[in-house]
């Protein structure tokens, strides 16, 4: 298989919330929701870096789709990791994220591996981990 992760999909309970969530406390770009005239079909695309696309999808449509039972959620699954140019940056981001409705988990502090990094989650319960990492030269 070769990395072509073109689109990451969040399954979510609320689309309206979570589309709320995302472009106007995060601010990241989207055309809203589309695809409302299919049973099933309608999901938010966000624009993200590199032509990748995050997608935000009903749950219920997410099971429908993929022919699996609709489970409880479990934050501890994954993690969407954004990777930022410094530690005020960290900063910024979740103070943005918690202007925006998300739940603090985990408040930016100093990692053992010698960055800097803090967790939230949004209105899902998605974990998100927000990070300064010495190691990776990220533009700001």
């Amino acid at each position: 298989m070769k990395p072509r992760i073109t689109v990451i999909t969040l399954g979510v309970d609320h689309l309206e919330k979570s589309v709320a969530f995302y472009r106007d406390g995060l601010g990241l770009p989207t055309e809203g929701i589309i695809g409302r005239e299919f049973e099933h079909g309608a999901v938010a695309f966000f624009d993200l870096q590199s032509g990748i696309k995050l997608a935000l999808w009903a749950r219920d449509n997410l099971a429908y789709d993929s022919g699996l039972a609709k489970t409880p959620p479990s934050p501890t699954e994954l993690s969407l990791g954004h990777n930022v140019a410094s530690k005020a940056e960290v900063d910024d981001v979740m103070a943005q994220a918690e202007r925006a409705g998300a739940t603090i988990v985990k408040p930016a502090g100093d990692t053992f591996w010698g960055g800097y990094a803090g967790y939230f989650q949004d209105p899902d319960g998605h974990l998100w981990e927000i990070v300064w990492n010495p190691q990776f030269a990220i533009e700001p």
